[in-house]
């Protein structure tokens, strides 16, 4: 990068004295005015090497969210909805390839404010702050094994402009509005940052009715339940933290970073209830009535991590050590009471509250030995830690018409998990015209839960990776890659904690669930079309065993702890067998009019089918569609304008169907003082208020059939500005593979 900079710095010199020199002298000014202006000049030169929005890789999918102007506007979740492969439906729910088990990092680091609710911690993360996403759909050995459907890595900004410098974020909305500061020092070996966020969803009614009939074999009788209602739901929350970079020599780095994260929500609802009980003999009796609910959750959390990195001499040579902990406390809570209309006090009332811990130690250490140009070794190990402690408060509306303390439903529960790994991985080159990337991961992991009548066992999972690719002299690239991977069931999924806040629709966890285990096979070409245009076409098998499920249970009357709830259906996931998810994908990114008009669009058709030996047999799931299409123009004096629309078909699952969803958004930008300074607009769905949401469920002895209507429209703007030193020199990039590197002082 200095020879460039020297170089322009002294053609520029140069052609300037050439006018007033003669040529004996020209050369001797030139080299003394470098010597006296070398440094001014190369903080001066701006070296430009923009990326495309999309960059295909061997064993991911960059969306580079920096280079996207329209994207700064919102947050995480409003790109991801962007990021090829990767599908978001209107609740915030994330897949990847058609996989929902997802491991989500940022920058390649664990962290705790997923784990409580991934959409409070999407919706947290402005775009703002986002370098890229990427969608690793083949991870190697280095990677955690955790998540079958692949691992999802939110890499933030890091400044690499000398002096300092910062950017001011917000944006006012008819639901969202957001704000983030960003702050960034940097001097010759050292860098530090500082950043705050904040968001808030504003308070939005969601209309709900539910039409459920069940059947009791025993007494022969059935019972049709309607509910019509509504919710309000709020939810706001922020992030604020510090990190720094420094390197002690050119051999020697230290990184580290430590963050605050702070998410709340609350869910208020009101619901009119009609239950007709039909006995054998035909006879029917009515019980009219209504409930109030009251939802509420809430995780504060820390985050930290301290790395160190040495290279060596030789070129590519290096070795990493990282640690990472994490300190959080969730906690949720609800009240729910029902009436009959007419009656004076509730007939019967729950409330719970669920606080709890959960702390995490992540330490690994990679080490990277190039033998030759064209072979190259990888190892390292990692051990993770966890420990989560829970409390269930329940309480029960007694005959006083006060809630008092059950001590047959309360509990306190403790969760330990311990996963120790090690892997070696390869990368040769045979003949200049094969790449192969071969690595082994194995895992032991060790559980442990507090609760009685649960023992699960401890496990190992050896997890192979295999990628073979052929670049071609056109700019194609033709891949064939083979993934294990392993979804171990969430501590939510596990915690037998009972949610009666709807006492005729009960959720809760299954301390019994056993890993799901992945083997997920590509086959693939893409190919880079030159001013920053792609595409790629991709086969895709995944086959997940002990395949985990939600399974609803109809009970005419279901006992809790020696409290009777009758015509109640209880939902939980169990593992129900293999699921087969075959599918093709086809995404393309095509610049037009000098770059000047971008389209970009994803095409994914997937097919499931499921063998199980409980609840439903062998089960042709049909077909999955999910098609986006972006198109943004750049009108003359920086001005762009964007079209961006998403639709995800109606899904099958074991015992019924899950929505579709169609969403669309208008979005534009301009740019200003010295493109220091930019406002924005967003509008999404701005034609229909609602996205309808129709969900059914059969089981044999229970049918339902509920109608959501997810308020979606909105109205936004968004302001940013720049601040401090924004010339930016392009360097060399360590490593394009974030996972278990040093954070960047992010």
């Amino acid at each position: 990068m200095k020879r460039i900079s020297v170089l322009l710095a002294t053609i520029a010199v140069a052609l300037a004295n050439a006018q007033t020199t003669t040529p004996e002298t020209a050369k001797g000014k030139a080299n003394d005015s470098i010597k006296v202006n070398r440094i001014k000049t190369i903080e001066a030169v701006t070296i430009v090497g923009k990326k495309a929005v999309v960059e295909n890789k061997i064993d991911k999918i960059v969306y580079n969210v920096a280079n996207d102007l329209t994207s700064q506007n919102g947050a995480a979740i409003d790109v991801l909805r962007k990021v090829p492969q990767v599908t978001v439906d209107a609740d915030g729910n994330v897949e990847l390839q058609g996989n929902p088990n997802v491991r989500f990092l940022i920058n390649g680091k664990p962290s705790s404010i997923f784990g409580n609710s991934l959409a409070d911690a999407l919706a947290s993360i402005p775009a703002s702050q986002i370098k890229s996403i990427e969608a690793v759909t083949s991870p190697g050995a280095k990677y955690d094994a955790q998540g079958t459907g692949g691992i999802i890595n939110i890499v933030l900004n890091d400044s690499k402009v000398k002096g300092i410098n910062g950017i001011i974020n917000g944006s006012l909305g008819t639901r969202f509005e957001t704000g983030s500061l960003n702050l960034n020092y940097r001097n010759n070996n050292f860098s530090m940052n500082a950043f705050f966020s904040g968001n808030t969803q504003l308070k939005s009614r969601t209309p709900f009715s539910q039409d459920r009939i069940s059947r009791d074999s025993q007494t022969n009788s059935q019972t049709r339940l309607l509910q019509d209602g509504y919710t309000d739901f709020q939810r706001h929350g922020y992030r604020t933290g510090m990190g720094f970079d420094w390197s002690i020599n050119k051999s020697n780095t230290f990184s580290g970073s430590i963050s605050y994260n702070s998410f709340r929500n609350k869910s208020i609802g009101f619901i009119n209830q009609e239950q007709y009980i039909t006995d054998a003999s035909g006879n029917e009796q009515s019980i009219l009535g209504y409930r109030n609910s009251d939802n509420r959750s809430t995780v504060n959390s820390i985050d930290g991590s301290l790395s160190y990195r040495k290279t060596f001499q030789k070129d590519g040579q290096e070795l990493t050590a990282d640690y990472v902990v994490s300190y959080g406390t969730p906690e949720s809570s609800y009240i729910q009471n029902q009436s009959l209309y007419g009656a004076a006090f509730p007939y019967n009332g729950t409330s719970a509250n669920n606080p709890g811990t959960d702390n995490s130690h992540n330490l690994s250490v990679d080490y990277v030995h190039p033998l030759t140009d064209n072979i190259t070794f990888e190892m390292g190990g990692k051990t993770v830690l966890q420990h989560i402690t829970n409390t269930t408060d329940v309480s029960v509306l007694n005959a006083f018409n006060q809630y008092e303390k059950d001590p047959l439903q309360s509990y306190n529960l403790k969760y330990d998990m311990g996963i120790y790994a090690a892997y070696f991985s390869s990368t040769f080159k045979f003949f200049n015209w094969l790449d192969l990337r071969a690595g082994a991961r194995y895992e032991y992991t060790t559980l442990k839960i507090d609760f009685p009548g649960t023992n699960i066992p401890s496990y190992g999972l050896f997890v192979p990776s295999l990628i073979l690719s052929h670049k071609f002299d056109n700019n194609g690239t033709l891949k064939l890659a083979y993934t294990r991977r392993v979804e171990r069931p969430e501590y939510s999924e596990l915690n037998p904690f009972l949610n009666i806040s709807d006492p005729h629709n009960i959720t809760t966890g299954n301390p019994s669930l056993k890993p799901e285990i992945g083997d997920n096979m590509e086959f693939g070409y893409s190919k880079n079309l030159g001013n920053g245009g792609n595409i790629s076409m991709t086969l895709v098998e995944r086959i997940n065993s002990q395949d985990l499920k939600q399974i609803t249970t109809f009970y005419p009357v279901f006992t809790a702890n020696g409290v009777d709830y009758t015509n109640v259906s209880v939902s939980s996931r169990d593992n129900i067998g293999k699921e087969y998810n075959s599918g093709a994908i086809v995404s393309a990114s095509l610049p037009f009019l000098n770059n000047k008009l971008n389209l970009r669009g994803n095409l994914m058709v997937f097919h499931r089918y499921i063998v199980s030996h409980i609840y439903v047999g062998d089960l042709d799931m049909g077909m999955r569609y999910r098609l986006n299409l972006n198109v943004n123009y750049q009108f003359p004096n920086n001005f762009v304008l964007e079209a961006f629309g998403n639709y995800n078909s109606a899904a099958k699952n074991i015992q019924g169907k899950n929505p579709q969803s169609i969403t669309y958004t208008l979005a534009g930008r301009k740019v200003f003082w010295n493109k220091k300074a930019s406002i924005g607009f967003t509008m999404t769905n701005p034609f229909n208020k609602y996205i309808k949401q129709v969900t059914t469920v059969n089981t044999g002895d229970y049918d339902s059939y509920s109608v959501r209507q997810l308020p979606f429209r909105s109205f936004g703007i968004s302001f940013s500005y720049k601040f401090g030193k924004t010339d930016i020199k392009k360097e060399k990039d360590i490593n394009n593979d974030y996972l278990n590197e040093p954070s960047q002082g992010n």
